[in-house]
C-alpha cells in the first residue's frame, strides 16, 4: 500500500518521515497548492493565525481534496474547542502547552469515544455526515485522530515520563520557540534548549512514540532525524510566499542597477 494510502495516525506511529508545514493564512488555496506539492500534513494554526470554526472548516475539505492530512493546532485545549475540529474531519490535533500529566489526560479524553470523553455525533464530515453508523464511526474516528502534545513549558520537563507515558497521546511536539523565551536563552539552539531536546526525545523514545519538531532547513532536520525525530515542520505558507516574493523582488528589483 502506497504511504499516501496509511492514514496519517499510522504513519506517525509507525515512525514514517513526515513533512509538514504551518498554515497561517485562513484560506483554502495555501493548503491545495502545499498538499499537490506533496507535503504529507499541514498544521492549520489556529492559536497564532485568525482562523475561525468556519475558515478551519474549509481548510480541512481543501487538505482532504489535496490528499494532505489536516491537523489543526487549537487555540486551546478545551473539549469543545477539540470536538469541533475533529467533528470538521481534522486528521487531528497539535495542543499547546501541555504541561502535566493531568492536563494532557484530559486532552486524550476529548479525543476518544472509547475510555473517553468525546461528544457524539456522525452526522459530521468525520461521520460522513450521517452515512458512517454510530459503532463503525467510534472506532473510525478512535484509530484514526492523532493527539500531539506541545512540550513547551519548563515545568513539562519535569513530568516528561508522566505526560508522555499518557494512553490516548500519540506523540510530542518540541516547542524551541516558547522553551527559548521561558527559559531566557540566547536562541533555539544554545545549550539549555538542546539539552531540553534531548531530554524530551530519550522520554520519548522509552515509551515509544514519535517526535515532530519544526527545522530551519535541510541540515537541521538531519540533526533532529539523528537524535530521534520523525516528524518535521518547515516554515509557514506566508513564510514561503514571503522567501519567494523576497527573491522575485530582489532579482527584478536588480535589473535598474545592472
Amino acid at each position: 500500500m502506497p504511504d499516501n494510502a496509511r492514514p496519517f495516525r499510522q504513519r506517525f506511529l509507525d515512525g514514517d518521515h513526515l513533512v509538514g508545514t504551518f498554515i497561517k493564512t485562513p484560506a483554502t488555496h495555501p493548503i491545495e497548492i502545499l498538499g499537490a506539492v506533496g507535503f504529507e500534513f499541514v498544521v492549520i494554526d489556529e492559536e497564532h493565525a485568525p482562523w475561525d470554526r468556519v475558515a478551519i472548516d474549509g481548510g480541512l475539505l481543501a487538505a482532504r481534496a489535496s490528499g494532505t492530512a489536516g491537523i489543526v493546532r487549537v487555540a486551546e485545549p478545551s473539549p469543545s474547542r477539540i470536538l469541533s475540529v475533529l467533528d470538521d474531519g481534522a486528521s487531528g490535533v497539535l495542543v499547546p502547552h501541555v504541561s502535566t500529566a493531568a492536563k494532557a489526560r484530559e486532552i486524550a479524553a476529548a479525543c476518544r469515544y472509547r475510555g473517553g470523553r468525546r461528544g457524539f455525533s456522525n452526522t459530521t464530515r468525520a461521520g460522513g455526515f450521517g452515512a458512517v453508523g454510530i459503532w463503525d464511526h467510534v472506532q473510525a474516528s478512535d484509530e484514526g485522530v492523532t493527539f500531539i502534545a506541545m512540550i513547551e513549558d519548563p515545568e513539562a520537563l519535569d513530568d516528561l515520563e508522566g505526560i508522555i507515558g499518557v494512553d490516548g497521546l500519540d506523540g510530542v511536539f518540541i516547542g524551541r520557540g516558547d522553551l527559548t523565551v521561558a527559559l531566557g536563552t540566547s536562541g533555539m539552539d544554545a545549550p539549555e534548549i538542546m539539552a531540553a531536546c534531548e531530554k524530551i526525545m530519550a522520554a520519548a523514545k522509552k515509551a515509544g512514540k514519535p517526535v515532530c519538531v519544526m527545522v530551519a532547513a535541510a541540515d537541521d532536520a538531519r540533526r533532529f532525524r539523528d537524535m530521534g525525530a520523525t516528524a518535521f515542520i518547515v516554515a509557514s505558507d506566508q513564510g514561503f510566499m514571503r522567501q519567494a516574493a523576497s527573491r522575485a523582488y530582489g532579482d527584478i528589483a536588480a535589473v535598474a542597477t545592472a
